[in-house]
């Protein structure tokens, strides 16, 4: 059996590269950046989740791991706040979450890219809205498409793009302003299998450039082994955490170490836990 670690502790990061602006004040020592405590929601009396308490260590990197519709992308919500737990708590940075957050990037299943927009002005979106410097922001803008490998692009319209750009546009859009935390609701989905597999080596390397705290929610068992620190398994309607799994696998990755039987057990591991949620469902 893979080791797990409960608690939502997760080993200590290596140290990343400053990022180009300060990044924003991080908890108190020995705070979680992002706890949960007895989560629930409720919708139309439909219990979704019941009762998820986790805690999601600086700079980690964990997957949320589930079927479809058992809640997954509803919990990532909730931490986003732009859907309200009908009880419980949620923290991220130490203050309660009431509604979205500066310091909280978001990353949908779809780019959602302004069409009229340059890629450029596209990753500038956010910064309008904030009411912040464009001109304060631009260089941060353009670092962020040169690390996705996009800046001969910044000013190319969005139809102009694969879907594998256009998510890279997406995700600096997400980093612009510099957030403390990144969710991505199954952002790489709707690609085929080989430019999700060279998405994935992009998102790790973006993210070991900025170490932020990521929760990626995936139905994708070899995906969530590949990016993760931490997966968390979900189980089916109403939605408990049924394992919360430790990935100890060196970093940098490559698509290649998917071959490899360290890597297969961790994917075994993770299906049959899956399926045992399965399995003790009404």
């Amino acid at each position: 059996m893979m080791p797990s670690q409960p608690n939502g502790r997760t080993a200590a990061a290596s140290p990343a590269p400053a990022d180009p602006l300060p990044a924003p004040p991080g908890p108190a020592t020995g705070t979680p950046l992002v706890r949960l405590s007895g989560v629930r929601k409720v919708f139309n009396q439909l219990e979704a989740i019941r009762n998820i308490s986790l805690d999601i260590g600086d700079g980690a990197f964990v997957s949320l791991l589930g079927p479809s519709g058992c809640g997954k992308s509803t919990l990532l919500m909730m931490i986003a706040g732009l859907v309200r737990p009908t009880s419980g708590e949620i923290r991220v940075n130490g203050e309660v979450v009431t509604g979205p957050r500066a310091d909280v990037g978001v990353v949908f299943q779809s780019p959602v890219l302004l069409p009229w927009r340059t890629v450029l002005d596209n990753v500038l979106f956010p910064v309008e809205l904030l009411k912040l410097s464009k001109a304060k922001y631009r260089e941060r803008a353009m670092e962020l498409l040169a690390m996705a490998k996009l800046a001969d692009f910044a000013g190319a319209l969005p139809r102009e793009l694969s879907g594998g750009m256009r998510q890279r546009a997406a995700i600096c859009r997400a980093l612009i302003h510099n957030p403390s935390t990144l969710l991505m609701d199954e952002p790489f989905s709707a690609l085929d299998a080989i430019t999700r597999d060279d998405m994935s080596v992009e998102l790790l390397r973006i993210w070991q450039a900025n170490r932020k705290t990521v929760v990626f929610v995936t139905h994708s068992i070899r995906e969530a082994a590949f990016l993760s620190d931490r997966v968390l398994v979900m189980g089916r309607r109403p939605a408990t955490l049924v394992e919360d799994i430790t990935i100890d696998l060196p970093r940098p990755r490559h698509i290649a170490m998917t071959e490899e039987e360290s890597f297969n057990g961790y994917v075994r591991h993770l299906r049959r836990s899956i399926e045992a949620s399965h399995a003790d469902a009404p």
